[in-house]
């Protein structure tokens, strides 16, 4: 059974002392693809050195991070631009628009955002999105850009079954964490009514870890305890969920 992560910040601060182990724990509970999402320039140097050293399981995307769109984000996006002309990279991501810390960069946000859209199109990738207290923002540009070569995941993603539907519609997968696992997730609810083909997993380590570690540091392993719960949502096995899900990923990825 192979799972595949479609989320996973392992290179971050939260790992520093037991990364390793962490990585083979996974690799244990059959987790061996993992796409690690950038953030900003300054863990570019910490997402290269996990590649090197596991360049079997470890596949990069290049991105600015939506809350780190600040001051100075202009050089931060020519460091993505820079990066992805530099090297082979397998998204854009991730990006988008987050309002719930600070909602005085939204211009700022929108702008990189597009920005960021445009240069996967160019490059033929996937874009991952990050969405938070910005779903009407965040469909207003994709409705904008909407176009055959728009595709990718909509990460974490945790809105309602109309919202679902939407992100679909714009070529998306829903990428799908420890939040289906929660008693008020409420994606539980009716995610048993969107096709399988439509979903990923992740985790979005080190953070929204499943029950029954909610509240504790997330780590790639525990994908087997969202994997089990989309299992029983939508009543199959969970080795035809990792199959399906993993070839979901494929898809989005190519690889």
């Amino acid at each position: 059974m192979i799972l595949t992560d479609t989320h996973t910040h392992l290179y971050g601060e939260a790992f520093d002392e037991d990364r390793h182990e962490v990585v083979e724990r996974a690799l244990k509970c059959g987790v061996s693809r993992f796409f690690i999402p950038a953030i900003d320039a300054t863990y570019t140097e910490a997402m290269l050195a996990l590649e090197k050293a596991y360049p079997a399981h470890m596949f990069l995307m290049m991105g600015l991070h939506p809350t780190h769109v600040k001051e100075g984000y202009k050089a931060e996006l020519r460091h993505v631009q820079d990066m992805l002309a530099e090297r082979k990279f397998y998204a854009v991501g991730e990006i988008g628009i987050d309002l719930y810390w600070d909602k005085t960069t939204l211009l700022q946000q929108q702008e990189a955002f597009r920005t960021q859209i445009d240069w996967a199109k160019a490059y033929g990738l996937p874009i991952v999105i990050h969405c938070r207290d910005a779903f009407d923002e965040v469909f207003a540009i994709l409705e904008e850009k909407n176009d055959d070569a728009l595709f990718g995941i909509f990460h974490c993603f945790t809105g309602t079954l109309e919202q679902a539907e939407r992100a679909i519609s714009f070529g998306l997968k829903l990428g799908i964490g420890g939040v289906a696992t929660f008693k008020n997730g409420k994606i539980d609810t009716f995610l048993d009514t969107i096709d399988l083909q439509h979903i990923v997993l992740e985790t979005d380590a080190p953070y929204l870890a499943p029950v029954p570690y909610r509240g504790k540091r997330n780590e790639s392993s525990y994908l087997r305890q969202v994997a089990e719960k989309v299992a029983t949502i939508y009543g199959k096995d969970i080795s035809e969920i990792a199959a399906v899900t993993t070839a979901n990923s494929k898809q989005v990825f190519g690889i």
